[in-house]
């Protein structure tokens, strides 16, 4: 028996990185899993590899900034007792150089997806009788500052709370929200950015001497946390921030 037989998880930004450990570990753990990504080639390479741990999961291509699609994709699924709120994105930049249209990209991105779809699910979690929603956060946001990064802290704890709040507002209807808050993670995402700061290996060697274990975290790492979180072993938490940074902000 799997800790996740009988769920059925949707998800966004699932096609790589944390969202895609996640999506595989749900499906090993015996979860239907719904995944979506806006990277079309991604998300259907990640159903085949559903595909050969179990059938019955579904993979397509969502993009989290159409509201419109994110609403019609609550309403065509039924039965989601699980929904993971994965979308990100990482814009460069202090108060004094970040434009108002990155600002708003970044909750654009990092903020109202997870409002959309959690409103849009709402009225079914509540008529089932309860629901757990798991929403990627950052160590960089309301925990913990970090140079550079003005729009995506403020995103991150935006995220924070908003999770709070959907979990103080509807814990009596059995709906938990928690939030997983990861450090630096081993990602394709954190390549891209290393990549752009300049010799990407240099560049990562920088990234791993700030971590305080002395390496990066894996996607997979992030991926139990959210397993337990998926899982009725989980039942008792909500409104948490589930810190998993390798001693960042100890």
């Amino acid at each position: 028996m799997g800790r996740l037989d009988g769920k059925t998880i949707f998800m966004t930004a699932a096609a790589a990185g944390i969202g895609g450990a996640c999506a595989t570990a749900f499906a090993r753990e015996g979860a239907r899993v719904i995944a979506t990504d806006r990277d079309a080639a991604g998300i259907a390479k990640k159903g085949e590899e559903l595909a050969a741990i179990s059938g019955g999961h579904e993979t397509y291509a969502l993009d989290v900034t159409d509201s419109a699609a994110l609403r019609a994709a609550a309403e065509r699924h039924h039965g989601v007792n699980v929904l993971y709120n994965g979308a990100g994105w990482v814009h460069q930049g202090m108060l004094g150089d970040t434009e108002l249209a990155d600002w708003q990209r970044s909750f654009d991105i990092n903020v109202t997806p997870m409002f959309v779809l959690s409103q849009a699910f709402l009225p079914a979690f509540i008529a089932q009788g309860g629901a757990s929603i798991i929403n990627i956060a950052s160590v960089a946001s309301s925990l913990k500052g970090v140079p550079n990064r003005v729009s995506y802290m403020s995103t991150k704890a935006a995220v924070i709370g908003l999770t709070k709040s959907i979990a103080f507002d509807y814990m009596k209807h059995n709906i938990r929200c928690n939030a997983i808050c990861p450090g630096s993670v081993d990602s394709p995402s954190l390549h891209e950015r290393a990549k752009a700061l300049g010799d990407h290996d240099e560049v990562w060697k920088t990234f791993v001497a700030r971590q305080p274990i002395g390496r990066m975290a894996s996607a997979d790492e992030m991926a139990h946390i959210a397993v337990y979180l998926a899982s009725d072993e989980s039942a008792y938490a909500t409104g948490a921030n589930f810190v998993v940074d390798g001693g960042i902000t100890m």
